[in-house]
């Protein structure tokens, strides 16, 4: 009781207008010892970098600010900044004056990345369009081999020490793969066996101790076992599938032998605890280790897949009563969405040609069967001719964008496969109808060259359509580790012209 008269008491000399989350957590006892966010300021004072985006077409980096202390991104410098060209997030900064920057994550005991040095993936710097308190904002995407981490750690929880965590994720955007955790993990990047890690996770992995129904769930990543409730290969019955657009998730662990798992809406209400008691058995002590990871597992395992708007992580076990003033405080920050793309919006069930830009004639993305390719095509074309380059514009999965089904095979649709665009169906590559989903959806951007669109993949945002010279097309990059993300000609190569359909 003297510890909730404590943090009431100190609560009452920080405005929740003013304060943000980590006020909250520091006036209740609870320091924030890392603070990460592309959205917002997590305190009410700080006014410095939120985080970096580095350019495709030279390399170069900015920081993305505040709009003011304690405010908003400022996302009007990145669009300025990255006009004409892609953009990735290659930093996201601490906050909490620590120095626990997150970048990408570097190769582990289960994977190594595809980038040079065996590094993962970082996200595409426009892949999470939402609006915070009505402002424009990016949240972070991240898709497989994706993924953020620091190892050399300055104040996070290490051995039993006691630890909260919380992050607000998109509900809406997960997978069944391992593991898309957000907290502490091992600093050798390697799997250390039970006990070694402490961090949120969230999908639809069945875990050691899974919630109920299909998913998503809230769950701890403790290392070899993900816990939604306590009892190994059981089902909580008090921890529900949670797919709030915007969803609050905790962890947090104490000193003793407790701990608990919390969830709610982002955009309103109050959270719910879906598990606190012991912890499973043979998990403690705990012997965390304190490097701090993003979108992977702690060996790096990189399967999954979510986006990421907030997150922090304190020392000591955070009371309700506090967490529950950080879930009032993220509810009056006013998480919306948004247009999930820039670029010209298009008609749902109409007909459209999509033009390459750069080349002599009139050429278009077509199809001959399920190959995709650049095929030249005019007025006087036959008509089958015009059938395989016209597209009818469909909603992408789950209201994300646009799909572009062919007009001459109902039911199928550009796809992209092993970064190579098809048309195809759901059933042809032997993959889920969720999946297939996910890689027929496109979101148009402006073109690159200034004029046009530019298409870009809902599921690999760093990636856009783009053809190549021998006129295949495949999702590229400007600048990549595959032969279709060269960054010479990328503006000419990914853009496109959508005009009425031809047939």
């Amino acid at each position: 009781m003297s510890q909730l008269l404590h943090a009431l008491a100190a609560l009452l000399t920080v405005s929740l207008v003013a304060a943000g989350p980590c006020d909250i957590y520091n006036a209740g006892g609870y320091p924030c010892v890392a603070a990460h966010s592309t959205t917002r300021s997590l305190l009410n004072s700080y006014n410095g970098p939120l985080y970096q985006v580095t350019r495709g077409s030279d390399g170069k980096s900015t920081n993305i600010y505040p709009l003011s202390t304690g405010g908003v991104a400022n996302a009007a410098t990145q669009d300025s900044f990255c006009k004409l060209t892609t953009c990735l997030i290659t930093v996201i900064y601490d906050q909490s004056g620590k120095g626990n920057d997150l970048s990408a994550a570097p190769s582990g005991g289960a994977a190594s990345g595809p980038v040079s040095g065996g590094y993962d993936f970082v996200a595409s710097a426009i892949g999470a369009r939402v609006k915070v308190g009505g402002h424009e904002a990016y949240g972070v995407f991240t898709t497989l081999a994706t993924g953020y981490r620091r190892d050399n750690t300055n104040g996070i929880a290490t051995g039993n020490q006691p630890e909260g965590i919380y992050a607000v994720v998109d509900g809406t955007h997960y997978n069944g793969n391992c593991c898309w955790d957000y907290g502490n993990a091992e600093t050798n990047n390697r799997d250390n066996g039970a006990t070694h890690m402490e961090a949120l996770y969230f999908g639809s992995a069945r875990g050691t101790a899974a919630g109920t129904g299909n998913g998503p769930w809230i769950q701890a990543d403790l290392e070899n076992g993900l816990f939604a409730g306590n009892q190994s290969g059981s089902v909580n019955p008090n921890s529900p599938s949670i797919n709030y657009r915007f969803t609050t998730g905790i962890v947090k662990g104490a000193q003793s032998n407790l701990w608990s798992i919390r969830g709610g809406n982002a955009q309103s209400g109050s959270l719910s605890t879906f598990f606190r008691g012991p912890r499973p058995a043979g998990y403690y002590p705990m012997n965390k280790e304190g490097a701090i990871i993003l979108g992977i597992g702690g060996d790096n395992s990189d399967g999954a897949q979510g986006t990421f708007y907030e997150g922090v992580m304190t020392t000591g076990f955070p009371s309700d009563e506090v967490e529950n003033q950080v879930q009032a405080n993220i509810v009056a920050a006013g998480y919306a969405t948004t247009n999930e793309y820039s670029g010209p919006a298009l008609t749902v069930g109409s007909a459209v040609s999509l033009q390459a830009s750069g080349l002599s004639g009139q050429q278009y993305i077509g199809h001959n069967g399920s190959s995709v390719s650049i095929m030249p095509v005019s007025s006087s074309s036959s008509e089958t001719q015009k059938q395989d380059v016209t597209f009818t514009v469909r909603s992408g999965n789950n209201g994300h964008c646009f799909s572009f089904e062919a007009v001459n095979s109902p039911g199928s649709f550009i796809r992209h496969y092993a970064y190579q665009l098809y048309v195809d169906n759901s059933d042809n590559q032997q993959r889920s109808p969720s999946t297939f989903a996910d890689d027929s959806t496109f979101c148009p951007e402006p073109g690159f060259t200034g004029s046009g669109s530019a298409f870009r993949s809902w599921s690999y945002p760093t990636r856009f359509f783009r053809r190549v010279s021998d006129g295949d097309v495949y999702i590229g990059t400007q600048g990549g580790p595959f032969a279709w993300d060269s960054a010479t000609n990328f503006v000419q190569q990914a853009t496109f012209t959508a005009r009425n359909g031809l047939a």
